[in-house]
């Protein structure tokens, strides 16, 4: 019974060593989370403005043979897959590269990671990456980048893979086409009429040939901000469950110690007993 009670109080002590833990990582994901969910809410109206642009120009001005404007006779995929740097997020990474394969099956995709969990997954499957893991200050890099080999005829379709942050408590991975501007136009419905002559100079293949690269590095940022939220809520979710659980695990563990320890007194008291009646 001695042994029992002792190997019942280590595990209390080693329950409590694991909450302080999880306390501590859920303290500091509410910390961050505040600062990150400003930057999110605050990149979400660009983001969004810019992908409905890319939607606009994709509908309207189909008059030029921008290489981003045609429809590309190569049938691989590019995926920017933008995941997190650590683990002990509940479920935000295994939901994010989970969309990944419902949206890539059956293609013939590569990826371009970001954050060291995405590059862990994709190296441990042997899935063809376009580089190394980037930071959040090479979106401008990445965009230039993407264009750059979408150019060269490397890949014909770049699509998004991130995880929208709704709320405190949802996040929802999504993946929506960057490129090229057909597959933009499928989304948006087909063709409009266009209602507005505009002019470029020098020409419209020239301006929007300069201006995608630009394009795309705001695209891939807000999807960077927006992801960085979505994985601090997710951290500070599981990490306030598994604190909840610990400390009923404690409880019950006390509990137990303490019917032990009941029990363990009463049966001296009954040998006390005993041995003093049969004397």
């Amino acid at each position: 019974m001695a042994s029992n009670m002792k190997a019942v109080k280590l595990r209390i002590k080693s329950v409590q060593s694991t909450m302080q833990i999880t306390k501590a990582m859920e303290l500091v994901a509410s910390s961050k989370l505040r600062k990150a969910k400003e930057r999110a809410e605050v990149c979400r109206p660009y983001f969004t403005e810019l992908h409905e642009t890319l939607k606009e120009i994709a509908r309207e001005n189909t008059d030029f043979s921008s290489v981003y404007a045609k429809e590309s006779s190569n049938n691989k995929t590019c995926y920017v897959v933008i995941a997190g740097d650590r683990g002990l997020a509940g479920g935000y990474n295994t939901n994010l590269f989970k969309c990944l394969e419902a949206s890539a099956e059956g293609k013939d995709y590569m990826v371009l990671p970001v954050g060291k969990k995405a590059v862990d997954y994709f190296r441990q499957r042997e899935i063809e990456a376009l580089t190394e893991q980037f930071a959040e200050a090479g979106s401008i890099e990445m965009a230039n980048m993407l264009c750059t080999e979408f150019r060269k005829g490397t890949f014909g379709h770049i699509e998004l893979c991130y995880t929208v942050f709704n709320s405190m408590l949802s996040q929802q991975p999504e993946v929506f086409s960057m490129l090229p501007m057909t597959d933009i136009r499928e989304e948006s419905g087909g063709k409009i009429e266009t209602k507005n002559l505009i002019l470029y100079e020098p020409d419209g293949e020239t301006v929007f040939d300069a201006i995608v690269p630009e394009y795309l590095a705001g695209l891939v940022y807000g999807g960077i901000c927006e992801s960085t939220a979505s994985e601090l809520a997710a951290r500070r979710m599981a990490m306030d469950a598994a604190t909840s659980n610990a400390e009923e695990m404690i409880d019950q563990l006390n509990l137990y110690y303490n019917r032990a320890r009941q029990a363990s007194i009463t049966q001296e008291i009954t040998e006390i007993v005993a041995g003093a009646e049969g004397l």
